[in-house]
């Protein structure tokens, strides 16, 4: 195979990665009185919500490749795309650890000048929250040009456990057609006859394994939620989130919500 760079001299780790343009990207917004220079935590501050978007993006390219091995009968595959995500989940959560080292009075000297800026404008969260089947209007109208089409495109589109759902019907039976014929658009809710065949299934190590993995994943994401919200509150406590947002009391209200409930409520029933 050729590569197109092979005998470009000018090709090097800086060019290949842009490395001259990702450092260009940190532009801080704040003015420190007695110096004139932005403050000093808000590079912090920029620099880890970058790397999120990043990472948005690796997770959404990993979770449309797993929705494809789904929908290939590629169980194996599925699984270690699946497992690649949930080590992401965890960078996430130790990046939440970096933000914490900011004291609430560091985190104030910057945080006027953000004016409207919020992270729930995050589109590409909001993307993988619907591939993830947590789908709602309201958030979809806050978007506009691109991402607003982007979004559109997810929410009209199936989610995971769609996908999971189909790869079950093909393979042995057993799904409520209601699950297959389903509003893709209206949120995931727990099915009896679907747990049942799940549990009969559960013999089968590489569908067990595939159960799990998804379990995981979902369990890995309540956890970024949990610490995402003490992580608020600890820095700004109940004051109101930047762009007007609600800050911490609406992020508790996304706690606890599993994205595959019948994951969970099948574990009574061994």
């Amino acid at each position: 195979m050729s590569l197109a760079f092979e005998n470009d001299d000018n090709f090097t780790y800086g060019s290949y990665l842009a490395i001259p343009e990702l450092l260009s990207l940190q532009r801080p917004v704040s003015v420190d009185d007695r110096t004139g220079e932005p403050e000093h935590d808000e590079m912090l501050f920029i620099i880890i919500h970058q790397v999120y978007e990043l990472w948005f993006k690796q997770m959404l390219h990993e979770l449309d490749q797993v929705v494809e091995h789904l929908d290939g009968d590629q169980r194996g595959s599925a699984a270690h795309h699946l497992k690649r995500v949930l080590k992401i989940l965890k960078t996430l959560v130790g990046q939440i650890d970096i933000l914490e080292t900011m004291t609430p009075a560091e985190f104030a000297s910057f945080r006027s000048f953000l004016a409207n800026a919020s992270g729930f404008q995050s589109a590409q969260f909001r993307e993988l929250e619907f591939l993830l089947g947590v789908k709602d209007r309201i958030q979809l109208d806050w978007f506009t040009g691109d991402e607003g089409r982007r979004l559109q495109d997810r929410y009209e589109a199936s989610t995971l456990w769609d996908a999971f759902v189909r790869l079950m019907a093909r393979n042995g039976g057993g799904v409520p057609t209601e699950l297959l014929d389903r509003d893709v658009r209206q949120p995931v809710i727990e099915n009896t006859s679907l747990q049942a065949t799940i549990i009969d299934r559960y013999a089968d190590d590489s569908f067990a394994n595939l159960c799990e993995t998804l379990t995981d994943l979902d369990e890995g994401l309540q956890e970024w939620r949990y610490r995402h919200v003490m992580m608020v509150r600890r820095t700004i406590g109940t004051k109101p989130g930047t762009g007007g947002s609600d800050g911490a009391s609406y992020l508790t209200t996304t706690l606890f919500k599993p994205v595959f409930p019948d994951l969970w409520a099948i574990r009574v029933q061994f």
